[in-house]
């Protein structure tokens, strides 16, 4: 009776469950990243997955997959599914991030820039959740939490109740380097009202960076620096349009790939302007540049320097009329001045405008980020629910005022600090800064993809024809990597089919072999001992009648 009762609650166990139909589950997961930058070596570096699933509040994860929330990732898991020797982490990322709290987006942020700085054996995954794989989810989590229980419940559990998650990659291909990357740069110019004028650069880095390529939006960094920058050459255009209000300065705009990767593509583009090009505006008199980068939060704006600008120079008077702009539309707004030498013994750069700085251009980089080593600055979780629209647009303002009242000399005109330039027809529009931002997130804009996928080309393709619709001279710079001395390294095999298998465990084979094995014994010991069973039956039957 007792082996029936647990069957039976194990049978109306498996019915009762949220998927009773599904014994497998096809689905694709994406890879941790893989490359190899300034002969360092970072993410994971395997791939190969054939597993079963287990939560991370398991005592035991070796030779398991790891399963884990956002809520649940952190540094301290992570390295500990490493000492354990786990098969594999798969991380779960929610479809929409708005309803995290803010204190969890943060920490999965900064452990996720963390988990990149070194390289791994173990594979790492990141899936997109959905209904299969958060009842599998809770599935091991109810078994983990089950160790609290007697060693009778759990036993009996995993024996009858509990259901296995066996995780396979389905591609057994070896991992590959890929030799023919190339980086992408936009170059556009609107030309002042006099020869040999002095330029101003605006530029900004379009890709995005995360724990797996395929899921880096890149909302906040950097789509908010390319938003800022196009919305500047839009309205621009305008002024330079008429011959009465084009003001006596070049303004170029750069868009540049390669950003999260040390800036290459600023680094050729310089190089093809400086080095190989026989005429350039970067050649001549180039007042300062402006690098635009992360931008769509925070009440405050850092201006980061390599070198404090001298009194006299073009780039200290336009940070006064930024802070002038400030301090007179949006008193609640602080400016600060960060000064950080440029590290030579590093092979890295902090920021876009050490790559101008190393070849002694004024610039600077404009932020709402302070320190250059912020998980704000890659993460997969910087999507469009973590841009606060309002104080992009403000932003947006703060830059084009200041530029305007820098390149009209409107200061030493007497115009009035609070004197509002763009307004009217040009004005900036929420509904072109929200449309561009959308379709800057609609695709991962990740280095390693942009020149592979088609529908990751179309994005660069979108912001040329903008280009060429505001500016002159728009040039489309490819730089292809040297095969045999590259710059950065990617590998493939960034998506992996993936299968998932329910099954029961190793115990409930054993169980069942038991009961079948009891049941079996039962009927040989009726059949061997018949003719005294029947007469012990007869004489109960006879007993009770009388």
């Amino acid at each position: 009776m007792f082996l029936a009762v647990v069957l039976l609650l194990g049978v109306q166990r498996l019915h009762s469950s949220a998927l009773p139909a599904v014994s497998s589950y096809e689905f694709t997961a994406y890879r941790m990243q893989q490359y190899t930058l300034a002969q360092q070596k970072h993410g994971c570096r395997g791939a190969i997955l054939v597993a079963e699933a287990r939560s991370a509040d398991e005592p035991s994860l070796t030779r398991r997959c790891v399963i884990m929330k956002v809520q649940d990732f952190s540094t301290e898991k992570y390295f500990e599914a490493q000492r354990q020797n786990a098969a594999a982490v798969l991380i779960l990322l929610p479809k929409n991030t708005s309803g995290i709290p803010h204190d969890t987006i943060q920490s999965f942020m900064v452990s996720e820039g963390e988990t990149l700085q070194k390289e791994t054996l173990m594979p790492v995954y990141v899936v997109p959740e959905d209904e299969q794989l958060l009842y599998m989810y809770e599935e091991i989590k109810q078994t983990a939490a089950t160790r609290t229980s007697s060693i009778f419940v759990r036993v009996l559990r995993s024996m009858v109740t509990a259901t296995a998650f066996q995780i396979l990659v389905s591609n057994t291909a070896p991992i590959k380097a890929v030799t023919d990357s190339s980086v992408i740069t936009l170059e556009g110019v609107l030309l002042g009202s006099v020869e040999d004028a002095p330029t101003i650069v605006i530029t900004a880095h379009y890709d995005s960076y995360g724990l797996a390529p395929w899921l880096s939006f890149g909302a906040d960094s950097n789509g908010s620096g390319v938003t800022i920058l196009m919305e500047l050459a839009r309205l621009f255009q305008k002024l330079y349009s008429s011959p009465s209000t084009r003001p006596q300065y070049n303004l170029m705009f750069s868009l540049t790939g390669g950003g999260k990767y040390n800036f290459l593509g600023t680094k050729r583009w310089i190089e093809e302007n400086l080095d190989h090009a026989e005429s350039s505006l970067l050649h001549d008199n180039v007042a300062f540049v402006l690098c635009l980068d992360t931008l769509a939060n925070g009440d405050e704006l850092f201006v980061h320097v390599s070198r404090p600008p001298k009194p006299e120079s073009p780039m200290h008077a336009f940070i006064q009329q930024l802070e002038e702009v400030v301090s007179s539309r949006f008193p609640s707004v602080k400016v600060g001045l960060i000064h950080k030498k440029i590290n030579l013994v590093e092979s890295t750069v902090a920021w876009e405008h050490e790559r101008y700085s190393l070849r002694r251009i004024l610039s600077f980089t404009l932020s709402h980020v302070e320190d250059p080593k912020s998980e704000l600055r890659g993460s997969m979780l910087d999507t469009m629910s973590q841009v606060d629209f309002r104080r992009l647009k403000r932003n947006c303002i703060i830059v084009a005022e200041a530029l305007a009242r820098h390149m009209y000399n409107l200061s030493d005109k007497g115009s009035p600090k609070e004197v509002q330039l763009f307004k009217g027809q040009l004005d900036f529009q929420d509904s072109k800064i929200s449309s561009l931002m959308s379709f800057l997130t609609s695709v991962p804009r990740a280095t390693q993809l942009l020149d592979k996928e088609p529908g990751h080309m179309l994005l660069v393709n979108s912001l040329e024809h903008d280009f060429k619709r505001y500016l002159q001279h728009v040039y489309r710079h490819t730089f292809r990597q040297d095969k045999r001395d590259p710059d950065i390294t990617f590998f493939d095999q960034m998506n992996q089919p993936v299968v998932m298998y329910r099954v029961k465990p190793a115990a409930f084979d054993l169980f069942l072999g038991g009961c079948i094995a009891a049941y079996l014994a039962i009927v040989y010991y009726a059949i061997q001992n018949f003719g005294y069973l029947y007469t012990k039956l007869k004489a109960a039957v006879k007993s009770k009648h009388q």
